[in-house]
C-alpha cells in the first residue's frame, strides 16, 4: 500500500503521520507538497494532517483548500480513491466540498488539547471495520474549531446513510452532552462520504497509536484502512 501525506505551510501533524505510516504500520509513504499540481500515479491514499494550514487566516482549511494539489486530491476522490482527512485535514476536506458540513469554533471559544473518548457507529468504513460497536477509544484532540455543524437536512441524510463515523462518549461509552468536547452537533467526530471512501476526524488517532506512548488506541484504524485497501486491491 503507497500512502501520500499532503504538506501545507503550516502542517505540524505530518511527521507524527509519517512516521506511523511508515514505521508503525510499514507502509510506504511518501510526501507530497502542496504547491505540486499532480499525485504520483501509483497512490493508493491521500492524507490531510492536522495542523494550522496557512495560519488557521480566513476560516480553517479555506485557504489550503485552493492549493494547487488539492485540485489533484479532489479529482483522486471522485474517482475512488481513499482520502483521509484529520483535524485540519477534516477541515480542509469540508472547504473543498468533500465532505459535507463545517467546523466552527468550539462552543466555549477555547482551544482544546486533551484526551476524549470515542464510539465507532459503523463497521462500514475504511477506517472502521475492524472497531468492536462497544468500544470505547481513548483518543486525544487538539483544536479550536472542532464544533461539526451541519444544517438538518444534511444531518438527517448522515444518520440514514450510516456516514457518522464517530461520536463524542464518556469513558463508558455514553453518548451525552456532558461527554461532547466542544458542542459538535449531534456529539459528531467524524464522518465520510457517501461513496464511502473519504473520512475525516478531528480527534488524532497518529498521536495514539503506539504502546510507548501510553495510548495504542487509535491504530486499529490504519489497521482498519491497510487492511481495507489491501482487499480493495
Amino acid at each position: 500500500m503507497k500512502i501520500g501525506v499532503v504538506i501545507f505551510p503550516g502542517s505540524n501533524c505530518d511527521h507524527d503521520m509519517l512516521h506511523v505510516l511508515g514505521n508503525v504500520m510499514q507502509q510506504e509513504v511518501v510526501a507530497l507538497w502542496h504547491k505540486d499540481s499532480q499525485l504520483p500515479s501509483d497512490l493508493d491514499c491521500v492524507v490531510l494532517p492536522g495542523g494550522f494550514s496557512y495560519g488557521d487566516y480566513l476560516r480553517c482549511g479555506a485557504i489550503a483548500r485552493f492549493s494547487p494539489l488539492m485540485g489533484a486530491v479532489i479529482e483522486f476522490a471522485n474517482s475512488g480513491g481513499y482520502v483521509f482527512g484529520i483535524c485540519n485535514g477534516f477541515q480542509i476536506l469540508c472547504e473543498a466540498g468533500l465532505l459535507p458540513g463545517v467546523l466552527l469554533r468550539n462552543d466555549r471559544q477555547q482551544f482544546i488539547c486533551r484526551n476524549i473518548w470515542l464510539r465507532s457507529m459503523t463497521r462500514n468504513s475504511a477506517i472502521t471495520s475492524r472497531i468492536d460497536s462497544q468500544a470505547v477509544l481513548k483518543i486525544p484532540i487538539a483544536h479550536a474549531e472542532g464544533r461539526y455543524y451541519a444544517d438538518d437536512a444534511t444531518l438527517a441524510e448522515l444518520e440514514a446513510n450510516d456516514q457518522i463515523l464517530f461520536k463524542y462518549c464518556s469513558p463508558s461509552g455514553e453518548i451525552s452532552l456532558e461527554a461532547n468536547p466542544n458542542g459538535a452537533l449531534r456529539n459528531i467526530a467524524g464522518i465520510c462520504n457517501r461513496g464511502r471512501n473519504v473520512f475525516g476526524m478531528m480527534p488524532h488517532p497518529e498521536r495514539a497509536s503506539e504502546e510507548v506512548l501510553g495510548n495504542a488506541d487509535g491504530r486499529i484504524l490504519f489497521e482498519s484502512l491497510v487492511q481495507a485497501v489491501e482487499v480493495a486491491v
